[in-house]
């Protein structure tokens, strides 16, 4: 037993739903880092001290520690923005009469993370996650660009339950190409297929290098960065309007700021992810995909976010709700310009008063700022003719932009970007030409003597979650002697993903996938394939009795590692209907979204 003088524990700190319904006799908010910093003790005095010592003032009777999770990296171009937007949300923290605690966080950029920053998602959401639990921070702003570290940092955000605010990096400035403006990814893969055509010389590609060094942020195109912004606005964590500030524009800074200032308000209000996180925000989010023509990538994270807020999500609807959603976002790559052209033409508000207008809006849903949707909507701008959101009244197409389809080739279900395909292959039927693996596409792909014409079938199996951590390898490039035939799209299927300024038929986190057993497994070179997006069919048109040889004779695949993060990540991730979350890291009842919060003492 130790005496009075010796190492004393807390209790657990407060969990911010009980700290936010508690007060001081002094009328003050009790705040979950209380439990590090109030008293008088040695513990609670060497807290401050340590926040003191870094340059965090943060008191026994202060203000809310606001956590600043900052990825910037120059390992990662995209999240560079970030570092100018840091001080801006320190001094909107410190005016709302908060102390701002800035931490690094794990960068995820799909520029130089091989083989996909997919793979780190969740260990991302793990850290912020812990991060919160492990320190005394009552709320968050997240600094996030870069495809995967917006939901990464948002799934460990609403894991953690503390009130958050995301700031993202911006969309970099166009890069102008033999003087036409060059959108992220997506120009550069119309140009990759006309330098394997033959039709782009070494100094033509030499001069392309040059010109699409332009400059720091994220795609300017409708890619996954673009879209998870746009995204986790319409949810509710965003400054309104702020998603897509292009990166160096000067409105970043005063909204920087001014997220510092709503995360402090949100820690005195109680406002916390999983109430913000509610079925109707995700109605909104798909809605707003769909009118968007946004990333499929989207899809698995937002299967993902729910999962985390114990919300039901279901592949199925993605294709219910948006089947009356008109398209309205003309970008890249389903429509004809960029990021900045959509920023200029309202953003998000003017994206969501188009949608509330023609009644697809859930408009009571709240926000982290306070208001709802609805009235953000009310107050924005409509669109304008000729602009890069058009009215909901004369739409870029109708009935969505993805479809859903399952069958005996994918049981639970493919997502294709209707938006962003040739419309004559939405339904066709053809031969399969199988790839096991991207280095075995890669090395056949353009092999001359490949049994392929523009009829067949690409499949690529084998880089789902599990089987490889699920990079962007899904737009199988057409083969070079079909391009120079003048082909520029093929029916595609896999089990991988593609970028969100990616292009053409492709159906894409077939599931289950190939590395556990999924009938892309079991797939031969000339097998016929059946698509029909409009019935939400994809069907591999084999006889049961073959189909139950083949998987007889299957077996898994062995494990490529054996230890560290992608072997933990090989045994527990999830398929991409549930949004290729580690199955331990999901929350499907109340008791799962408990908070479990340290025990407070020496450290």
């Amino acid at each position: 037993m130790s005496s009075g003088n010796g190492p004393r524990a807390r209790p657990p700190a407060p969990h911010p739903a009980a700290a936010g319904a508690a007060a001081s006799a002094a009328g003050r908010l009790a705040l979950r880092s209380d439990g590090w910093l109030a008293g008088d003790d040695e513990v609670a005095l060497a807290h401050r001290v340590a926040l003191a010592s870094a340059g965090v003032t943060a008191g026994r009777e202060g203000g809310p520690v606001i956590g600043i999770a900052n990825s910037a990296s120059q390992l990662n171009p995209c999240n560079l923005p970030l570092r100018d937007l840091a001080g801006a949300v320190r001094a909107g923290i410190e005016e709302a009469g908060g102390a701002a605690a800035e931490f690094p966080v794990i960068s995820l950029g799909e520029d130089l993370m091989k083989p996909t920053a997919m793979l780190y998602r969740n260990l991302l959401a793990i850290e912020v996650e812990e991060m919160v639990r492990a320190n005394p921070l009552d709320g968050l702003v997240i600094l996030a660009g870069c495809d995967k570290s917006v939901p990464g940092a948002l799934m460990g955000a609403v894991s953690a339950n503390v009130p958050t605010v995301l700031v993202t990096a911006g969309a970099r400035p166009p890069a102008r190409f033999r003087g036409r403006r060059v959108g992220t990814g997506t120009g550069l893969w119309r140009l990759w297929d006309e330098r394997r055509a033959g039709r782009l010389d070494d100094a033509a590609w030499a001069e392309l290098e040059r010109c699409l060094a332009c400059g720091l942020g994220t795609c300017n195109t409708m890619g996954t960065a673009s879209t998870m912004a746009l995204l986790s606005e319409v949810l509710g964590f965003m400054v309104p309007g702020s998603a897509s500030i292009p990166a160096g524009d000067p409105r970043a800074i005063p909204a920087a700021r001014q997220a510092g200032r709503v995360a402090v308000d949100a820690v005195a209000h109680g406002r916390r992810p999983q109430d913000i996180l509610t079925p109707a925000a995700l109605a909104n989010a798909i809605t707003a995909l769909h009118a968007a023509a946004g990333s499929t990538n989207a899809v698995i994270h937002l299967a993902a976010l729910a999962g985390r807020a114990g919300v039901t999500f279901r592949l199925d609807d993605v294709g219910r709700l948006g089947a009356a959603v008109p398209v309205l976002a003309d970008v890249e790559p389903s429509g004809s310009r960029l990021v900045q052209d959509f920023d200029a033409a309202g953003g998000v508000p003017t994206l969501l008063r188009e949608l509330a207008g023609a009644g697809l809006v859930e408009a009571a849903a709240r926000t982290v700022t306070g208001a709802s949707v609805g009235e953000i909507a009310a107050a924005a701008r409509p669109a304008a003719p000729g602009g890069a959101i058009r009215p909901a009244g004369s739409p870029l197409r109708e009935n969505g932009a993805f479809a859903v389809v399952r069958g005996s080739l994918a049981p639970d279900g493919a997502v294709i970007k209707t938006s962003a395909a040739s419309p004559a292959l939405l339904t066709h039927r053809g031969p399969a030409v199988v790839f096991r693996g991207y280095a075995d596409m890669r090395a056949r792909i353009d092999d001359p003597g490949l049994p392929v014409t523009a009829d067949s079938v690409l499949v690529l199996a084998g880089c789902g979650p599990a089987g490889a951590g699920m990079p962007e390898w899904g737009m199988i490039p057409i083969p070079a002697r079909l391009v120079r035939q003048g082909v520029t799209d093929m029916v595609r299927v896999t089990d991988a993903r593609m970028s969100g300024t990616s292009f053409g038929t492709v159906a894409l986190h077939a599931a289950p996938e190939a590395a556990v057993g999924g009938p892309l497994a079991l797939v031969r070179d000339g097998d016929p394939v059946i698509l029909d997006a409009r019935s939400g069919v994809l069907d591999l048109d084999v006889p049961a009795a073959e189909l139950a040889r083949r998987r007889a004779a299957w077996s898994p695949p062995g494990p490529a590692h054996l230890r560290g993060w992608p072997a933990l990540h090989a045994r527990h991730v999830t398929q991409a209907p549930d949004g290729c979350d580690l199955d331990f890291l999901r929350a499907p009842t109340a008791a799962h979204r408990i908070f479990i919060e340290p025990v407070i003492g020496r450290s």
